[in-house]
């Protein structure tokens, strides 16, 4: 028989295996007033932004990284006579070529020197500036904007993954999808599990979720196979939504923590997340044009490599934007240098500065947030300083 217990998670993890999809992750959507969109890629794993835009520039880069390929002349992709892309990602160039990519260089959270994988992405996600913020904090920045944002009527997507995604967590409520969700029931079936449930409100919760499945056509969502399969579902099922009522649209890709064969573990991540944009740009069609998508980390790595062909945690890294909204072409803030004494406790780039504060500039220039709002309660106690210019 089944029971609540496995009923209530069952309803959470529909029709999937954890091991077969390890790219899932919950993804979810809100309304908002205008036509501006928002999607927020959480790369978990600490992406080495050094390697995925290169400094080649910078003299200190090949001393730092002997035996890791870096520059035009071990393929990468030449963007200004300093910064190079890493070739994974040559499928992104014209998008370059023509403003809708760009990169912040050397960015991070306040998250400092303890290099935990946990605390980073709980801090990036919840927006807070310091360790006690973030145990005082429940709630993620995503969640309180829309807390603070007039007219906002939340939508769900329907998802499962490995983890929730604190960036959502709060009272504005958000629910999941992903890949491969199937659940099917005949219209007797349906009324009987609606009496079932009708006295206990856990259980009527789950169960009207699942019914939300079966009549949200999702499971028509189809892309062909491949190892960017996940990636291109969550990114085109976005655009979906996106191209309706949503305007705010956040899913994760993982898998970039590189300790060791560094070369080999990023192609892999490097290409879902290209597929993602490209996806997202396609699938958009004439939105693309009012879309910023925020490709944002929990770390860095470090500036020098490590014996086993990897880059270990670190401090400094980067932020990639793209979107037909955004003026790219360009790195957008500043650069501090990988010389010795450039570099953050001898062995990290430099950040030069906070990553929210980018984020917390495209969410006032996109949806005209005020900066109190978003410096008091979106991203408690932050200094936005002086506004880069991210939207065209």
């Amino acid at each position: 028989m089944l029971s609540r217990r496995l009923f209530l998670k069952s309803t959470a993890l529909i029709g999937c295996s954890v091991a077969a999809h390890p790219l899932l992750n919950t993804i979810a959507f809100a309304s908002a007033p205008g036509e501006n969109r928002l999607v927020v890629i959480i790369l978990r794993g600490a992406m080495d932004g050094l390697d995925v835009f290169q400094p080649y520039g910078d003299p200190a880069l090949r001393e730092l990284r002997r035996t890791l390929s870096v520059g035009p002349e071990n393929g990468a992709i030449d963007l200004d006579g300093y910064f190079a892309l890493h070739p994974a990602l040559d499928s992104l160039m014209p998008l370059w070529r023509v403003g809708e990519l760009g990169f912040a260089p050397a960015v991070s959270t306040p998250y400092r020197d303890k290099r935990s994988h946990f605390d980073g992405q709980d801090m990036l996600e919840a927006g807070t500036g310091t360790d006690l913020d973030l145990r005082n904090q429940r709630d993620g920045w995503l969640n309180r904007l829309l807390q603070q944002m007039p007219n906002v009527q939340s939508e769900t997507a329907y998802s499962i993954g490995l983890d929730d995604m604190r960036i959502l967590d709060g009272p504005a409520p958000s629910k999941s999808w992903a890949p491969e969700t199937r659940l099917r029931l005949s219209a007797q079936g349906q009324r009987l599990l609606e009496h079932v449930w009708h006295d206990d409100p856990l259980f009527r919760q789950a169960g009207g979720q699942a019914m939300e499945i079966i009549g949200s056509g999702v499971s028509t969502v189809e892309e062909e196979n491949g190892p960017t399969r996940d990636a291109r579902l969550l990114a085109r099922f976005a655009a979906d939504r996106l191209n309706g009522d949503t305007r705010i649209a956040t899913f994760s890709i993982p898998g970039w923590d590189s300790h060791s064969q560094q070369e080999k573990v990023m192609s892999k991540p490097l290409a879902r997340l290209a597929a993602a944009i490209l996806t997202l740009k396609d699938a958009l069609g004439d939105n693309w044009g009012k879309t910023t998508v925020l490709a944002m980390t929990e770390f860095g790595r470090t500036a020098r490599e490590n014996g086993t062909g990897g880059t270990d945690h670190g401090t400094g890294g980067a932020m990639l934007m793209a979107g037909g909204a955004i003026k790219g072409g360009r790195a957008i803030g500043e650069w501090p240098g990988l010389a010795d004494r450039d570099l953050y406790a001898g062995r990290d780039l430099m950040p030069m500065r906070d990553i929210r504060a980018y984020a917390a500039w495209a969410l006032r220039d996109l949806f005209d947030v005020s900066q109190d709002v978003l410096t008091r309660t979106v991203f408690p106690d932050l200094d936005m300083g002086d506004n880069p210019g991210i939207l065209a």
